[in-house]
């Protein structure tokens, strides 16, 4: 069975920090392309960043310079440091994880975690 356990959520002020952790289980982890999608109220999920199992990484031109992917594969872990966030980073954030050649909408989804940036 396949599990993505999200962590760290939480509410910030603007311009804080916030450490994104999702713990895999039941796949090879380390040849899955694994990322981080975030999903507004009313608006559809979209990509925050994803990182290749040769740690090629991709990010939202929204997030650039602000939020970092890395993966530990060891632990089977993905992170997303956010830093300098801002309200309009407000969304529920998704772990997903796929194999090489499977669209991430097709592969494995966390349940969520909330990120509410306000002052």
């Amino acid at each position: 069975q396949v599990q993505l356990v999200e962590s760290g959520g939480g509410l910030v002020q603007p311009g804080g920090s916030l450490r994104l952790s999702c713990a895999a289980s039941g796949i090879i982890f380390r040849l899955y392309v694994v990322g981080w999608y975030r999903q507004a109220p009313g608006q559809q999920r979209e990509l925050v960043a994803t990182i290749t199992s040769g740690d090629w990484r991709n990010y939202a031109d929204s997030v650039k310079g602000r939020f970092t992917i890395s993966r530990d594969n060891a632990k089977n872990t993905v992170y997303l440091q956010m830093n300098s966030l801002k309200p309009e980073d407000t969304a529920v954030y998704y772990c997903n994880a796929a194999p090489p050649a499977v669209l991430a909408r097709d592969g494995y989804w966390g349940q969520g975690t909330q990120v509410t940036v306000s002052s």
